[in-house]
């Protein structure tokens, strides 16, 4: 018959531990007989967590300036090559020489170390008055980074144009700028303008670019008042810069009747509609030969400083 049959263990835990050598160091028990209770828990060494921290702030900061070298090597192109930023690591009606400033974050999203990048190719024949004005606008609301290149396409630029932004006599690093806004002189049939979200299509037309840049001030308008501006842009492109004489009088005449009721185009105060008109007459040659409301608005145009700036271009 089998029976069970102990057999005695051939080391017993005493003669073990005599015999274990004097160099190894012990380890925990894995295999706990079950029922006994965990050890408990080690306290993480202040230390240890310090430097966790720390290499998490470095690592950061890594990070930023990677961007931030990442944006620089996209601004710093051969002359024959195409601006490209699609990869830079990226209410009441209120008037944009009297509000405060927006939060372009809001509006254009933020990323660490990136500096939003607004880069326009336009055709020196045709310079874009308009964008030229409102970045004067934002000049004096935001801290912008202004460049001015030219193109190989183009084989000439006049010295007014290249220098049309101006000299920033000041240069600060980088990242303490919120805007750049590069202009590249170049043989375009329209304004093209590339923008650092990686899902925007390119825009085309100074009358979509001029919506884009002056969204920026952040200013909202009534369903009325927003339909209005976008009509008189619409006109200003269509009817007074590319249309015909007959066009551009009517057109004339129906500014002329608007601005004798109030003293801009849109309400009693500045919009892109007042903005765009007015480059579309000066790029026409019209302004000259307007009716008196409209030569009288011109004036109050030409009286601010971004047209005058602008008009100085023309001359």
């Amino acid at each position: 018959h089998a029976r069970d049959v102990q057999v005695r263990p051939l080391h017993s835990a005493a003669v073990l531990a005599e015999h274990l050598p004097s160099c190894m160091y012990p380890l925990p028990n894995l295999h706990r007989a079950p029922g006994t209770a965990a050890p408990p828990q080690e306290e993480v060494d202040p230390s240890l967590q310090a430097l966790e921290s720390r290499q998490e702030e470095i690592l950061k900061r890594l990070y930023e300036l990677k961007s931030a070298v990442d944006g620089l090597s996209k601004m710093i192109q051969t002359p024959d090559a195409d601006f490209d930023v699609t990869n830079i690591i990226q209410t009441d009606q209120s008037s944009p020489l009297s509000t405060n400033g927006a939060d372009l974050d809001l509006m254009l999203g933020k990323d660490y170390g990136a500096l939003k990048d607004v880069v326009i190719n336009a055709n020196p024949s045709l310079p874009p008055l308009s964008l030229l004005v409102i970045h004067s606008l934002l000049c004096e609301r935001y801290k912008i980074l202004s460049a001015v290149h030219t193109h190989s396409s183009v084989k000439s630029v006049p010295e007014n144009l290249l220098k049309c932004f101006g000299e920033q006599t000041k240069k600060q690093p980088r990242h303490e700028y919120q805007l750049g806004f590069t202009l590249i002189w170049k043989d375009v049939p329209k304004p093209q303008m590339k923008f650092s979200i990686q899902t925007m299509c390119p825009i085309e037309g100074e009358g979509n670019i001029a919506r884009f840049l002056f969204s920026l001030f952040g200013q909202k308008y009534n369903a009325v008042t927003s339909t209005l501006i976008d009509s008189w842009v619409d006109t200003a492109m269509f009817q007074l810069q590319e249309g015909s004489s007959k066009e551009r009088g009517a057109v004339l005449r129906s500014m002329n009747a608007t601005l004798g009721k109030s003293p801009w185009l849109v309400g009693t105060e500045l919009t892109l509609a007042d903005v765009v008109a007015w480059s579309a007459l000066q790029q026409t040659g019209t302004a000259s030969s307007a009716p008196a409301n409209v030569q009288k608005w011109i004036k109050s145009c030409e009286n601010l400083a971004p047209f005058s700036s602008v008009m100085k271009l023309l001359k």
